[in-house]
């Protein structure tokens, strides 16, 4: 590739993960909005649902949310009475975050949601599989060199 085609905006790998975040998080919103909820708080469910308990720090780690971004939406999940969130007994700076039962009775709802979205792809469940990989050692290589 000559050095002026590197800078061509189809040559960007930024741009097409992008557009591609954008494109898929636009294939989940009827889908969440059936659900109630938005794309950020699908994420944040995703969590929960695996762990049933998590601190707010380690929401943000896995997230990759700062508190600044995270703790108005868990409050306003609190309010849809998703989750609870309660100080730790130890240690009163940390937040206690637990889904509660209205938020693990949206796992049913969900579970469809990522095979409709994977059949609309085109890939293969190998090909995700792999293109998620791929995106993750990408991901770790950009982090690490930060």
């Amino acid at each position: 590739m000559s050095s002026s085609e590197f800078l061509k905006l189809e040559n960007q790998l930024c741009f097409s993960l992008y557009a591609s975040s954008r494109a898929i998080t636009r294939m989940y919103r009827p889908f969440l909005e059936e659900l109630g909820i938005t794309y950020p708080q699908y994420l944040v469910l995703l969590v929960l649902w695996e762990q049933k308990e998590s601190t707010v720090k380690e929401l943000s780690e896995k997230l990759d949310l700062d508190s600044g971004t995270l703790t108005p939406m868990l409050k306003r999940m609190e309010a849809q009475k998703l989750l609870v969130r309660n100080r730790s007994q130890e240690d009163e700076r940390v937040v206690l975050i637990r889904i509660t039962e209205a938020g693990l009775a949206l796992y049913d709802q969900a579970l469809c949601i990522p095979q409709t979205l994977f059949a609309s792809s085109g890939l293969s469940p190998e090909e995700i599989a792999n293109f998620n990989t791929q995106l993750k050692r990408i991901i770790t290589s950009v982090n690490a060199s930060m």
